[in-house]
């Protein structure tokens, strides 16, 4: 049967999530537990190849299987097998031909900032310190004009072939002192899509361009023209919906 997964992960000791011929993947880490559980070679199918250092608490992943107890039984062998930074939240069988990326609809992540002026070690893993006051009124406003359907070639680069077009969901900010917290929901991203975002939107809040200049920089599709990308370890794959 074809399980589809729930996953979790730290992704601060990973060098991404697909596997790779040097470094801990992901991929490699669930695909090494899921063969000593269910005794025979497992690939894993996912709905996002998330960069070194990008956590996940809704990452979709998918596997083959012969496995035949309940798939609460598969669960708990497999959180008790894997390393504290991975946990399989949540197991259901799906249809045969169900893709976790193909099939999906869209993809939420959440950017994490802590603004105080003085960091943190206990939070520095999952989220981005500021030490200065960001301008986040001027942050929502430059947010609204990437809400939609454009070409996003100035934040990022396709995957798979050369379109760049994407339809953005949602995207807002929100701040609850320390912290400021971007989300954003599409229907697919380019490749650094959310941290170059992220990374121009904060050049907003340090007064550094006006909000009117992301919508010029849209407009662009000059990658250059966009601001530097944010670090990896303040973004979560927080939900994939079908």
């Amino acid at each position: 049967m074809r399980v589809k997964a729930t996953v979790a992960y730290d992704g601060t000791d990973f060098v991404g999530f697909q596997r790779q011929a040097v470094g801990r993947t992901v991929q490699g880490v669930f695909e090494s537990v899921l063969e000593d559980v269910v005794g025979s070679s497992v690939r894993v199918l996912a709905a996002g190849r998330t960069d070194a250092g990008v956590h996940a608490e809704g990452q979709v992943i998918a596997f083959d299987t012969e496995w035949r107890h309940s798939l609460s039984d598969l669960q708990r062998a497999l959180n008790a097998c894997l390393p504290q930074d991975s946990v399989v939240r949540e197991l259901t069988q799906a249809a045969v031909d169900f893709h976790p990326r193909y099939d999906a609809l869209s993809r939420r992540y959440r950017y994490t900032v802590y603004q105080a002026p003085v960091r943190s070690p206990l939070v520095r893993r999952a989220s981005l310190h500021c030490k200065t006051p960001l301008d986040i009124e001027a942050m929502k406003a430059a947010t609204t004009v990437i809400i939609g359907e454009h070409d996003f070639a100035a934040f990022g680069r396709p995957t798979k072939g050369d379109v760049t077009v994407r339809r953005v969901i949602e995207a807002h900010w929100s701040a609850t002192p320390p912290w400021l917290v971007f989300e954003i929901e599409a229907n697919a991203f380019l490749f650094r899509m959310v941290r170059s975002i992220v990374g121009t939107l904060l050049q907003v809040g340090h007064g550094k361009i006006s909000p009117e200049r992301v919508l010029e920089i849209l407009a662009s599709r000059d990658r250059s023209q966009a601001g530097k990308t944010a670090p990896a370890h303040g973004l979560c794959l927080i939900r994939v919906s079908y």
